[in-house]
């Protein structure tokens, strides 16, 4: 058994909240994520027998969204978002000067593990650009300064 107990009584309680097990699959995939920062093909191959359905399946979902990982991450992730409006007001240029703050190029990993830095082509907050997501929470209306802030407050 990969999955600990623990995670697997969360999995179980999230189950029981579904008509058909099935729609429980992406919580149970953040559940295991959330325990180990990533969901290894163990992990994977337990989640299917949990399921009742084919690892591959379990591994469709996995690799369909950007939001899980099949191998060990960085310890925090940062995504300027880059599509027109963002760029329009300076997110190109803000990732560039988070790639020479950081001696990485998007996408790519700090040396320490410490940050992971990319882009993504929509965060869906237009009205808000340039904008980044770091770990889950967005930070909006950013100029540099702002951004280096964010990242320097980040924990090891």
């Amino acid at each position: 058994m990969v999955i600990s107990k623990q995670t697997r009584s969360k999995i179980d309680a999230v189950i029981a909240k579904y008509p058909q097990a099935r729609g429980a699959l992406l919580p149970a995939l953040h559940l295991v994520q959330d325990e180990y920062g990533h969901v290894s093909k163990e992990c994977a191959v337990e989640i299917a027998e949990i399921f009742e359905i084919r690892p591959v399946e379990v591994m469709e979902v996995l690799t369909f969204y950007n939001l899980f990982f099949d191998s060990p991450q960085a310890k925090h992730h940062v995504y300027v978002c880059t599509n027109l409006p963002c760029s329009l007001r300076g997110a190109r240029g803000l990732l560039r000067q988070l790639e020479s703050q950081l001696g990485i190029k998007a996408p790519g990993e700090t040396s320490d593990g410490r940050i992971f830095l990319g882009h993504e082509e929509c965060l869906g907050a237009c009205g808000y650009a340039p904008m980044m997501r770091v770990d889950g929470q967005y930070h909006e209306v950013l100029d540099i300064e702002k951004a280096k802030r964010i990242l320097d407050s980040l924990g090891e």
